[in-house]
């Protein structure tokens, strides 16, 4: 516990040195690897879902973008969640029954890690 919890505040630290914002957030993440999506047709929430593996400081760091549709609109909101790494295994297996139940079970726990994703 006590190295989850410095690892942690390490990854804040590290990702702030980095990114100033949210956005800058997205940015640097989606710079430094490369993202499997799991797209949702059928739902009315959630646009797609994109996980990332990100290496910092010798360190594997996992999150996820989550695109949020906008209402009568093709574009969505993204918000970035720091995860756990079996997060993407869970997500992936439930998705297609519903992406929103799966979102609220597997991601939605994590929202306050960053500080960028809404309660």
């Amino acid at each position: 516990m006590k190295n989850l919890l410095l690892s942690l505040v390490f990854l804040i630290a590290t990702l702030t040195t980095y990114a100033q914002s949210c956005q800058e957030m997205i940015d640097f993440v989606k710079s430094k690897s490369y993202g499997t999506t799991y797209t949702s047709y059928d739902s009315d929430a959630i646009s797609k879902v994109t996980f990332y593996n990100t290496q910092i400081e010798y360190q594997t760091y996992y999150f996820a973008v989550v695109c949020f549709k906008q209402e009568y609109s093709y574009g969505c909101n993204e918000y970035i969640y720091q995860v756990g790494s079996n997060t993407k295994l869970n997500y992936s297996m439930y998705y297609l029954d519903s992406a929103g139940k799966a979102f609220w079970e597997y991601i939605q726990p994590y929202n306050a890690t960053l500080g960028c994703a809404p309660n």
